[in-house]
């Protein structure tokens, strides 16, 4: 028997993980490996869930934790749904027995994320001061749409950081797009020898603004950080994916929304938890050198409520399993921006093709086409639409057609290294074509 000590257990007889066995290895594995795409059959968004429900580990008999092989590295894996994950992480925090947690991408790439600060950090705009300047930042991304209404993601992105900026940090920091370059580059470095001095990079930047004066210290910095690295990542991804769930029917409102886009597409839909010290979950011995991996959209329920509060505990917005308070601050300025939107204008999704009942199991805002239009119904407004739409399809074809070809050359036969990179264009062709048929379908739905 295995013995853990620990300050909340005393000495008992625990028992170590269950491994899995190789055909439930294959099975997380696919569903793992499902998730890099939208659109899977069966395996589409709940489909994945239901699979992995339907197929507990039953040779092992446990719905306790599981070490599970998949391509990407051997995982302590929680088996028994989203609830029990968190709380063995929230154990593991208590014990103070994890190491910064990295995310992982669907191809395996890991990813450094925000480090959870504790310390409470009160942003510049408070929460029920929020509406004037979304508003403001808002009215400001609209005028800037395309002649068809479109919105570019660029604009948009820029647009939310600096709105984000502006509520952590104060009107002062709106302008300063070299702050949220430094803060991505400091949290990418996370866990690697450059994160210190990019640490220090970063508290230059924020001593500039009276909003961040005690970001100085040592105490100070993470709790700013923190708030705005999450405000930023809801502002301009989750705001987006909760403006195509409004404009489908699948939310009724934007706290709605703003629930079901992050309990549907979490930013951190995957994370790896090292775990540093050993201690014990119940019965259960966890060791040193295990790596816990949590991953909400494979573990929600898919019969359970439609749409997840954002309060009652993590959203994927934070690597932490506790309450984070930079959390519900990041989703309260979502639920604004999608508030203002939809105050001001019409959004209409032109791709992908989305519908209530259709959704994806992942949806990149980055590859979202919203459109704004106007809020009267005028006749014939969303045919006009068509044509933009038409000619934006097919230079996304012209353009896989080039990857295609630059694909083709012979150039690539040379190693091993130039296969692979083959491989990497010919993919992204296959998205740019895929992109241009849905776009055509939106298209036609618009001229119809």
């Amino acid at each position: 028997m295995t013995t853990v000590d620990n300050e909340a257990t005393t000495t008992a007889a625990v028992r170590l993980p269950a491994t899995a066995w190789p055909l439930e290895n294959a099975v997380f594995s696919a569903a793992m490996v499902a998730q890099r795409l939208p659109w899977v059959g069966a395996l589409t968004g709940d489909g994945v869930t239901r699979l992995l429900r339907a197929h507990p580990y039953r040779r092992t008999g446990s719905d306790q934790p599981v070490r599970v092989r998949t391509p990407f590295g051997t995982f302590l894996t929680p088996s028994a749904g989203a609830g029990d994950a968190e709380d063995l992480l929230v154990r593991a925090e208590e014990a103070g027995a994890l190491g910064p947690a990295s995310g992982l991408t669907a191809g395996g790439r890991r990813y450094g994320l925000s480090p959870h600060a504790t310390a409470a950090r009160e942003p510049a705009v408070s929460a029920a001061e929020l509406a004037v300047p979304v508003a403001e930042e808002v009215d400001g991304v609209i005028a800037a749409r395309r002649g068809d209404g479109t919105l570019e993601w660029h604009d948009w992105y820029g647009g939310m950081l600096r709105l984000s900026r502006r509520v952590v940090l104060g009107p002062a920091a709106a302008e300063d797009t070299l702050f949220s370059e430094v803060l991505t580059a400091t949290t990418t470095a996370t866990g690697t020898r450059t994160h210190e001095s990019r640490t220090a990079a970063l508290r230059r930047r924020l001593a500039l603004y009276p909003a961040g004066q005690d970001g100085g210290s040592e105490d100070g910095l993470p709790g700013v950080a923190h708030l705005l690295a999450l405000v930023s990542e809801a502002a301009a991804g989750t705001s987006l994916q909760a403006l195509a769930l409004l404009a489908v029917g699948a939310a009724a409102t934007p706290e709605e929304a703003v629930a079901e886009a992050l309990r549907r597409f979490p930013p951190v839909a995957a994370a790896v938890y090292p775990v540093r010290a050993s201690f014990t979950w119940r019965d259960l011995a966890v060791e040193s050198g295990t790596e816990i991996l949590f991953a909400p959209g494979l573990l929600r329920d898919p019969e359970g409520p439609d749409h997840a509060d954002a309060a009652a505990g993590p959203s994927g917005l934070c690597e932490a399993r506790s309450r984070c308070a930079a959390t519900r601050f990041a989703a309260r300025v979502a639920e604004e921006i999608v508030r203002a939107v939809a105050a001001a204008a019409r959004p209409v999704v032109v791709s992908p093709q989305l519908g209530a009942d259709r959704l994806p199991s992942v949806l990149d805002p980055r590859t979202l086409l919203v459109a704004l239009l106007p809020l009267e119904d005028r006749p014939g407004l969303q045919a006009s639409y068509g044509s933009p739409a038409q000619a934006g399809a097919a230079r996304l074809d012209r353009h896989a057609e080039r990857l295609a070809a630059c694909a083709g050359h012979n150039g690539w036969n040379a190693d091993e290294s130039g296969e692979r990179f083959r491989m990497v264009l010919l993919g992204h062709a296959e998205r740019c074509a895929q992109a241009a048929a849905d776009v055509r379908r939106a298209a036609q739905r618009l001229a119809d």
